[in-house]
């Protein structure tokens, strides 16, 4: 619209210009002044016509232009507002979106910070998850190899769902787990008396009463039957088949009574295996020491043979020591009594009271060598301290060569049992056995023997030498003890003489 205005004021001015150069510019056609002065006139009216049309639209114009100039200025009013506006509005979107921005970057590390979260939560559930089947699986392993589930059947079935499933086990199973513990804590702590099916001595299934001490040990008593008396027996927990089993071999009659002392409650205690059946089961396989040692063969007779001598050694040496041992203090305070006051006699009569005797037998030796100088009495002294080693150290070497010969024995009785295991599998080959454990037991029962025979002679041989040496010393003590009684005495008398003599 602006440029449309400024055209028709361009027109205008073309026409004004047009009109009054056609009035000033001569006509050589008119002859006349006159026609000339009408066609002035008549340019006049039309340029004048012209001007006020001209002015007139350049006034339209201006009041348009002037509206649009008013037009334009409220334009840029309202547009210099709305940019400011805008401005604003850009300034609180930039804040806002530096608060988003920072809330993003927040999310952003929240989502990191999550996402680690998550792992942990997931590796301590996998974690725990695999802690609880673990435990699951444990306690299987505990409900099969207790005694109660020989009483309580299928107790561990619900565990196959937690061992079976990939995903996590649920609280109710976890729950049931931890009753199933507590229960397990708590039957296993009791002493009760309850009914159940055993598997008798002779493969049958029976009823019987039984005595749950536990977990380590089952007693049954199965009550008298048509030609069958009543029995009172140990029972056997087998973890494969989860039942009871009643032990092959009967216990001892004292064993038998205090039970069924017990079950009638006239007694306090009663036997338990502590070892879960270990210890039964070995008592129905065990031989006695009279039952092993014809299965050692020839060679056990010589090992019997040392023992024998080894003990009449030792009760030998028990009675030497025991008649020929003093009170050592006691006696050496009576002697030392006699020898201060110069009661030779007294001294001389509790030496003879007691010459079989050791330490008196040999201070009575020196008594001949009282009044001589100190070399000769320590020299009489150690004559006889001499002349009785021999007695003391009697056999010594004898049971030292016994302890040493009799392993010695047991290694040779090893020996030939194992040529003889391998005769048998030349023999027979290796297909049974059977047929190698007379070998093999030889082997081992000698070895066992010549060992249990060889331990003690060595501590009774180390105890004796340490005897011996405890003798000999105590004879050369109290020797030196009494050569220096006697000397001490000699010198009181001769300082009392000396003292006289002045």
């Amino acid at each position: 619209m602006k440029i449309h205005s400024v055209d028709q004021i361009w027109a205008a001015c073309l026409l004004w210009i047009l009109a009054f150069g056609l009035a000033v510019w001569p006509n050589p056609a008119l002859a006349g002044n006159q026609d000339m002065r009408a066609a002035h006139v008549s340019l006049e009216q039309k340029r004048k016509i012209m001007e006020d049309k001209a002015a007139q639209e350049l006034n339209q114009a201006r009041e348009e232009a002037l509206k649009k100039i008013n037009a334009i200025k409220q334009d840029k009013a309202s547009l210099t507002a709305a940019i400011a506006r805008l401005k604003a509005a850009n300034v609180s979107l930039e804040k806002e979106n530096q608060g988003i921005e920072s809330r993003i970057e927040t999310l952003r590390e929240e989502r990191v910070s999550l996402k680690q979260a998550l792992s942990v939560a997931q590796a301590e559930n996998k974690e725990l998850s695999g802690f609880v089947r673990s435990h699951a699986k444990d306690l299987e392993s505990l409900l099969i190899q207790s005694l109660q589930s020989g009483i309580l059947k299928d107790r561990h079935t619900f565990l196959k769902e937690i061992l079976s499933q990939e995903k996590f086990p649920s609280m109710d199973l976890i729950r049931q787990m931890a009753d199933t513990y507590l229960e397990e804590i708590r039957i296993s702590g009791q002493v009760r008396i309850t009914s159940g099916t055993i598997v008798d001595r002779s493969g049958t299934e029976k009823q019987a009463v039984i005595l749950v001490l536990g977990n380590f040990s089952g007693i049954y008593t199965l009550a008298e039957e048509a030609g069958q008396p009543a029995e009172t027996g140990f029972l056997i927990y087998s973890a494969q088949s989860r039942r009871l089993f009643a032990l092959s071999k009967l216990p001892s009659s004292p064993v038998v009574k205090s039970v069924e002392e017990y079950l009638k409650g006239e007694r306090p205690d009663v036997p338990v295996d502590i070892s879960k059946g270990a210890a039964l089961r070995r008592l129905t396989h065990e031989l006695d020491l009279v039952e092993q040692v014809p299965k050692g063969g020839p060679i056990v007779w010589p090992i019997l043979a040392i023992l024998v001598i080894a003990l009449v050694i030792l009760i030998e040496r028990f009675f030497f020591f025991t008649f020929r041992r003093v009170k050592v203090e006691p006696f050496m305070a009576k002697v030392e009594k006699f020898v201060a006051n110069n009661d030779w006699d007294q001294c001389r009569a509790l030496f003879d009271a007691n010459r079989k005797r050791l330490i008196p037998k040999v201070l009575l030796t020196a008594f001949p060598f009282k009044d001589l100088t100190r070399q000769d009495m320590e020299n009489a002294l150690q004559e006889a301290i001499l002349g009785e080693i021999p007695r003391v150290e009697r056999f010594l070497s004898t049971l030292g060569m016994l302890a040493a010969i009799a392993p010695l024995m047991g290694l040779l009785g090893t020996v030939t049992g194992m040529i003889n295991t391998f005769h048998v599998i030349t023999a027979y080959g290796a297909g049974d056995p059977r047929m190698m454990s007379g070998g093999i037991s030889e082997a081992l029962v000698t070895t066992m023997l010549g060992l249990t025979v060889a331990i003690p002679i060595m501590i009774f041989h180390t105890f004796l030498s340490r005897q011996v040496d405890t003798q000999i010393s105590r004879m050369e003590e109290k020797s030196v003890a009494f050569v220096n009684m006697v000397f001490k005495l000699r010198n009181a008398d001769a300082c009392r003489q000396e003292s006289l003599d002045e």
